[in-house]
């Protein structure tokens, strides 16, 4: 049995798709752009993009009862891998040891000309 989740403190879903899902003791957040909920405004830099991902990201987990914590893979799509580096700072800001599995990666573009966007998975 699948659940909905949804928070009014991240970004509405741009498709027909789910904030996040929750299957069992499992939580799948769909792909976070650095869209500012309170005004639909996306950060300028790739640092403070990948931090308003990740703020997305912790609203809709909450939302669940969980928490970065509680995060066991996530991935990371980049604009461009020369934006690695600074995202994976802020990133290490963010998640401490056991650090979730990842994977990170370029793809040609991202929705909203965004420079980064993270989805993750979260066990309960």
């Amino acid at each position: 049995m699948k659940k909905e989740i949804k928070s009014a403190n991240a970004p509405g879903a741009i498709g027909p798709y789910s904030q996040a899902v929750q299957a069992g003791n499992l939580i799948f957040v769909s792909g976070q752009l650095p869209i500012n909920p309170a005004n639909g405004e996306m950060p300028a830099d790739i640092k403070a993009q990948t931090r308003q991902s990740i703020e997305n990201i912790k609203a809709i987990l909450a939302e669940a009862g969980a928490s970065l914590d509680n995060v066991v893979k996530t991935t990371v799509f980049l604009a461009d891998m020369s934006y690695f580096a600074p995202m994976n700072e802020v990133y290490a800001e963010h998640f401490h040891e056991v650090f979730p599995a990842r994977c990170a990666f370029a793809v040609k573009e991202l929705p909203k000309k965004a420079l980064v966007e993270i989805e993750v998975i979260a066990a309960l």
